[in-house]
């Protein structure tokens, strides 16, 4: 195989410019205020690529001085078992009439998880909405909210896409403040997260959750790329958070079920919760987050310490 430069490697979207000035914030967002689905597979193809090494698939590395990082096209395509110009068109973001097939044998190739494998799907072969997301309210159901209330002692809440809050129990606002006092576009955890300095606080591990919600932000965007407020949203991250920006030209996806977060609260100082989320039968982009601590630990000392506080406890995790 030649040596050559794989000068067609980088694409840019349609927001940017070959000089390297980009008028989106790398956000990748095109006309009418959605996101480029062209751009977000491109990128998110090479990324993936470059991620990989030869000897991570069993291909030879003859040592030679590689110009691109990760594993070139001629190889990548070699793998899937399909030509290199089939695949190049692929990467230029020309996802038209690929057979399911086609992206399973690139999936394995890339060696995809299942998230980043339904991702490529996503934006590959979209799907046809009959009612744009973006006009589609995103409404819980009463009995919910009334399980939420049933809730005693942990924290629970409803998150629906783009990462927007929808509804939440007492014990919520006492661990995160109370949102009730935030305007509705403000209920949103990307824009906790990234803009609001007392959740870098709260989190111990911020830099985790962060990521935990850029990857989910892209999985929305590869299910609904023509969503404005998505797009929107992205933009004003993309213009006032640095880190944000890092995280999004990533590319990275992933879906996470369960697992445990630490918190450093104003009251009762450190906990360490479990976490387990349950995506809802009816309503796919709605999910229940759940959050509970150890039986007889200290953290489950400290949320019954903040259960029986009530609005103080609320009022110091606003002020946090």
């Amino acid at each position: 195989m030649d040596e050559h430069p794989d000068h067609a490697d980088r694409t840019y979207p349609a927001n940017a410019s070959g000089n390297g000035q980009n008028t989106g914030a790398g956000t990748g967002a095109g006309a009418g205020g959605a996101l480029d689905r062209r751009a977000e597979l491109s990128e998110f193809l090479r990324t993936r690529r470059a991620r990989l090494k030869p000897e991570d698939v069993g291909l030879p590395d003859f040592g030679r001085h590689r110009r691109v990082p990760g594993l070139r096209r001629e190889e990548l395509a070699q793998l899937a078992g399909v030509s290199v110009a089939y695949y190049t068109r692929l990467e230029q973001g020309n996802g038209r009439n690929v057979s399911a097939e086609v992206l399973d044998a690139i999936a394995r190739a890339l060696r995809l998880t299942g998230a980043e494998h339904a991702h490529l799907t996503h934006l590959a072969k979209p799907k046809q909405h009959k009612k744009k997301p973006s006009m589609r309210a995103q409404v819980v159901r009463g009995t919910l909210r009334q399980l939420l209330d049933t809730i005693d002692g942990a924290p629970a809440y409803i998150a629906g896409r783009r990462t927007d809050i929808l509804a939440w129990n007492a014990m919520t606002a006492s661990l995160f403040g109370d949102w009730a006092e935030l305007p509705p576009q403000d209920r949103n955890w990307a824009r906790l997260v990234f803009l609001r300095p007392e959740y870098h606080d709260l989190f111990m591990d911020w830099e985790q959750k962060a990521i935990d919600i850029v990857c989910h932000l892209r999985m929305d965007a590869g299910c609904y790329p023509e969503d404005p407020r998505l797009a929107a949203l992205v933009g004003e991250l993309s213009v006032k958070s640095e880190e944000f920006r890092r995280l999004w030209a990533t590319h990275d996806v992933k879906e996470k079920s369960y697992g445990v977060k630490r918190f450093r609260h104003p009251l009762v100082g450190e906990l360490t919760l479990n976490f387990e989320s349950f995506r809802l039968p009816d309503d796919g982009d709605q999910t229940l987050l759940v959050y509970h601590a150890e039986p007889g630990s200290p953290s489950a000392e400290a949320l019954r310490l903040l259960a029986s506080w009530g609005r103080d406890a609320t009022r110091a995790g606003t002020g946090a």
